[in-house]
């Protein structure tokens, strides 16, 4: 009996394939070539979830970046060679398409040098299970049967559709029946490495049987690191030959169709009794339409790559045709060279060998998952009608359902659809457009009552320090003045003298109402009668309209109605000397639930824009010298502040983009700040 082997470094549990995170670039074509879609995304990162992975290798045979990691074995073959144990190297009959630069005896010399005490060819494992393909469909013409010589389409269909487990050909792969061949010949206790292209083989192994009939796998990408960790080259070698049993036509294997032609079974069209598919679109399509019986066929033949030589354990870059001319031509060379009695006296020694295998399933299908669900999470990606699905599998699914139910199943995410990603992303610019303005506001208006406390303080230093002689220098002006009565010249002078020096008061007086950190003293205060005192007030021009719209004419608000009157009176002064040939000065009360608003629309002759940012700077002033001192906004400004409010404006100045004029927007709070 076949004693029990305990794997040291390979077990099921053994992770096949894992990703590097730091290479990935989350491109979604490991999801895309996926046919298990065992890629999850997770926080942005492409996680290979082993429990659904059936080793195919397409991930990493499509990844740019090389962010995948296969398991490697090289150190679990070291040890084989390093023991007291008899060690065969069965090599796959892909071969051909990964060395072809390398005489195939040579290739043999140098795996003997690695220290094997046998080499293979696992085309005669092959050759058996063609024989048994023969007469398991010869002896069962009414049976539909599965091939199951292709690992990862075994755990394919065990995993994804195990209701066809039944289907799958009760026989080995060539693998196992090369390890069971060889030992049956050299004795149980041969260990056997296996050296293909094929990942999937790793973890292949026949599930009713109590213990592995492998004891290492490597690839070819394997082998050529061994080679050159040991410096073992073509040039340094001596030629060899495979050990016998040698194989025959088993070594068309790898290729499509191979086998079908190995095993003398005809694919012929009209007849439609063997279909043969291969690659991951076809393999998938061919199996759906075969659990729905569309299928009406003897054996399905079906490869998960465009054929072995096409597996990712291979490292040249040859193109399909290549690779397979290289097979077919060793095929050739061979053939006619090998002895056929001998081949087929042990084919006819090893006929009673065991070649029968059992499968389990292990189903990992998802449920279907609700309707609502779909929809759902269709809507939360912007997709609320078919028109809406474009189906552009930029996000690694076929359609936008297929990464709807993906995003359910915990294997996707949202922000892999593109579209939708886009959309978001132009919200979020549009939003950051926001907050920058908003931010640059609240700069300005920050740097702007710097500027103001800044001036205040200036303000008050020196309106205090000259405010006292100038009240002496008016005492004695006047006094002068009235004792010059018949002096009609220096009379002239000293008027000149209290005019100046009142205006110098004036300019000070402003000086300290800017300066002064002026209490609002609130009470409850009639709007319609503070405009009409502020007009009054101003004292408007004849050729001024004023145009009042306030359709509440009771409305009260609590404020400091000595303050909000100089600053509408500010607003009134400035927008009549605005309009020197008159014009029309509409003053409109609004109110809503975020507070008060004061309109004061003029006709004037607008603002130039190059004014715009120093309207609200102290002694800024566009008018002529002597006619103002240029603080009448900026302490309007603080005193709107004061009670919680803002004000801002619009304003034209150019006749051809439309009506000239300016418009100031005073808004105070429906809740005015503690004082």
């Amino acid at each position: 009996m076949r004693k029990i082997v305990k794997l040291t470094s390979v077990t099921e549990k053994d992770p096949l394939i894992t990703t590097i995170k730091e290479r990935c670039r989350v491109c979604y074509t490991c999801v895309r070539e996926c046919p298990a879609k065992a890629i999850r995304i997770f926080e942005g990162q492409a996680e290979v979830i082993s429990d659904r992975c059936i080793g195919c290798g397409n991930c990493v045979n499509v990844c740019s970046q090389q962010a995948k990691h296969v398991l490697l074995c090289i150190d679990k073959v070291n040890d084989l060679l390093n023991s007291n144990e008899k060690v065969s190297a069965c090599v796959a009959p892909s071969f051909p398409a990964e060395f072809p630069d390398i005489n195939y005896g040579k290739l043999i010399g140098m795996i003997r040098a690695l220290g094997f005490d046998y080499v293979h060819e696992v085309a005669v494992g092959a050759d058996l299970v063609a024989q048994k393909y023969n007469e398991l469909i010869n002896a069962n013409r009414n049976q539909q049967y599965i091939s199951a010589n292709c690992p990862a389409i075994v755990e394919y269909i065990c995993r994804y559709h195990p209701n066809l487990v039944k289907s799958l050909a009760p026989i080995v792969s060539p693998m196992l029946g090369t390890a069971r061949a060889i030992r049956n010949l050299l004795g149980e206790d041969l260990k056997v490495v296996f050296i293909g292209p094929c990942l999937a083989k790793k973890k292949e192994r026949d599930p009713t049987r109590p213990y592995y009939e492998i004891d290492a796998v490597i690839t070819f990408i394997e082998l050529r690191q061994m080679f050159e960790e040991k410096g073992i080259t073509p040039e340094n070698t001596s030629t060899s030959d495979f050990d016998d049993p040698h194989g025959h036509i088993g070594s068309l294997f790898p290729i499509s169709r191979g086998m079908l032609q190995a095993a003398r079974i005809s694919d012929d069209v009209i007849q439609g009794k063997v279909i043969a598919a291969d690659g991951k679109r076809d393999f998938i399509e061919a199996i759906k339409e075969y659990e729905t019986g569309d299928l009406n066929v003897n054996l399905l033949e079906v490869l998960c790559c465009k054929g072995c030589i096409m597996g990712p354990g291979i490292k040249n870059d040859l193109p399909l045709f290549r690779r397979r001319s290289h097979v077919i031509n060793y095929v050739k060379s061979h053939k006619a060279g090998r002895n056929l009695k001998k081949w087929k006296s042990y084919i006819d020694k090893l006929a009673d060998l065991d070649l029968s295998r059992g499968y389990l399933a292990n189903n990992r299908c998802f449920p279907e998952p609700p309707e609502n669900n779909i929809v759902s999470i269709l809507n939360r990606m912007g997709k609320f009608s078919t028109k809406d699905e474009l189906n552009c599998g930029a996000c690694g699914y076929d359609s936008c359902r297929d990464h709807a139910i993906a995003i359910y199943k915990g294997l996707a995410e949202s922000e892999m659809c593109l579209p939708y990603s886009i959309d978001q992303l132009k919200k979020t610019l549009q939003e950051l457009s926001i907050s920058n303005k908003e931010l640059a506001n609240v700069q300005e208006a920050l740097m702007h009552s710097e500027r103001l406390a800044s001036m205040g303080q200036l303000a008050a230093g020196i309106a205090h320090e000259i405010n006292n002689p100038l009240g002496i220098v008016l005492m004695y002006a006047h006094l002068l003045l009235e004792e010059c009565e018949e002096n009609i010249r220096l009379k002239k002078d000293l008027e000149m003298i209290v005019e100046q020096t009142d205006r110098c008061k004036t300019i000070v007086s402003g000086l300290l109402n800017f300066a002064r950190q002026n209490k609002v003293s609130r009470q409850p205060t009639n709007i319609a009668e503070l405009i009409e005192l502020s007009l009054r007030t101003a004292l408007i021009p004849q050729d001024v309209k004023i145009v009042i719209n306030q359709k509440n004419r009771d409305l009260i608000i609590e404020l400091d109605s000595s303050q909000m009157a100089q600053v509408f009176i500010n607003l009134i002064v400035n927008a009549c000397e605005a309009m020197p040939d008159g014009g029309i000065l509409t003053i409109t009360v609004t109110e809503n639930e975020q507070g008060f608003y004061f309109i004061f629309k003029d006709t004037g002759v607008g603002i130039a824009p190059d004014n715009y940012p120093r309207i609200f700077e102290p002694f800024f002033t566009t008018k002529q010298l002597g006619k103002g001192t240029g603080l009448g906004m900026s302490v309007a400004y603080g005193i709107i502040k004061m009670h919680g409010g803002d004000i801002h404006f619009e304003s034209n100045n150019d006749p051809a983009k439309g009506t000239c004029g300016t418009i100031f927007t005073v808004n105070l709070p429906q809740h005015l700040p503690p004082i």
